[in-house]
């Protein structure tokens, strides 16, 4: 811990020369640790994605302003109270849910969240692989603890969807959709994903962990092929990059503050707020689950199952599936 400190001293005595010049025998009086100590901290930085120059004659200069992926830089933007508060930052995981599960086993507490800047594993619902590149990307898994029985754990799915989208929407300037149940698009094409893992008793839940796939940087044209069609990214639309720390410390920030509204106020806010992202109230669907469902969707129930009128004009709830546009 005390190497650590270290480093962001260093790092703030970098920042604060806003682009200049530091000399090492300057950085090492302040510090009271060797030359030698000083080199060792830069390494480390470095390896964290800090662009740090330097000069035998100078000393060290950050020689950019671009905002470096982890959990320090995260956490100087955060503007939560529970969530993001513990950071689990990982260059690669198998999964951010599958870690973020086994912690909350452990007894991690509420707002713990696990991110990644690849995953080796990364799950889709139903199984899928979720394509996780270095570098570019969103992975992360958040904790909650929520005082409500078992039957009200979908809903997290709901409030997790108005906040990726109510976050992604201040960087592009098309209005993004989340298509019924767990998906974000921006113009047609996903833009991102959401799988929630239970774990519950009869009467309560355990803990919810709520995982969220967000194209940020992403190079469409370097996709696989299978989903080259069907996937954007942030900088696709806004055609620049887009800062990754900024955008998941507003991430946490919307799902603290839709927790709390879900909490005090009840579902139907959520839902409300939710409805005004929802594209395909309307539209002819096929809904593939169990079994196929075709017919107008009439938009979702209290509970948040899908309606849908069916040739018959009979109409029938969907609880589960995969939403496709028919027309």
């Amino acid at each position: 811990m005390e190497g650590r400190r270290k480093e962001l001293l260093i790092l703030g005595l970098l920042k604060e020369a806003r682009g200049g010049y530091v000399s090492g025998e300057s950085i090492s009086q302040t510090l009271g640790i060797s030359r030698t100590a000083v080199w060792k901290h830069i390494q480390t930085l470095r390896a964290e994605g800090y662009p740090i120059e330097s000069s035998s004659r100078r000393g060290y200069r950050l020689s950019s302003t671009i905002q470096p992926f982890n959990a320090h830089e995260i956490k100087g933007l955060l503007a939560t109270e529970c969530v993001g508060r513990v950071i689990h930052f990982q260059r690669c995981v198998d999964s951010t849910n599958t870690m973020a599960v086994v912690l909350a086993r452990d007894g991690a507490e509420e707002g713990t969240v696990v991110v990644a800047d690849s995953q080796s594993g990364g799950r889709g619902r139903l199984g899928r692989r979720w394509y996780s590149p270095e570098g570019v990307n969103i992975y992360t898994s958040i904790i909650f603890r929520p005082p409500l029985p078992p039957q009200d754990a979908h809903k997290f799915t709901f409030l997790a969807g108005i906040s990726v989208a109510e976050t992604v929407e201040r960087y592009i300037p098309e209005r993004p959709a989340l298509k019924w149940p767990n998906d974000i698009l921006a113009g047609g094409r996903k833009l991102g994903g959401i799988l929630t893992e239970l774990s519950s008793e009869a009467d309560r839940i355990n803990f919810i962990v709520v995982g969220i796939g967000l194209n940020v940087n992403m190079d469409i044209k370097g996709l696989p092929e299978e989903i080259r069609d069907v996937a954007t990214s942030l900088k696709e639309i806004a055609g620049r990059d887009i800062p990754r720390a900024e955008v998941t410390a507003g991430l946490y920030y919307s799902l603290e503050k839709w927790y709390k509204r879900f909490l005090k106020d009840g579902f139907q806010v959520v839902l409300e707020r939710w409805k005004d992202y929802f594209g395909f109230e309307g539209r002819r669907i096929v809904v593939k689950g169990r079994e196929v469902v075709e017919g107008v969707c009439m938009g979702v129930d209290r509970e948040g199952a899908l309606v849908v009128t069916l040739p018959s004009g009979l109409s029938t709830r969907v609880v589960a599936g995969d939403l496709e546009v028919a027309d």
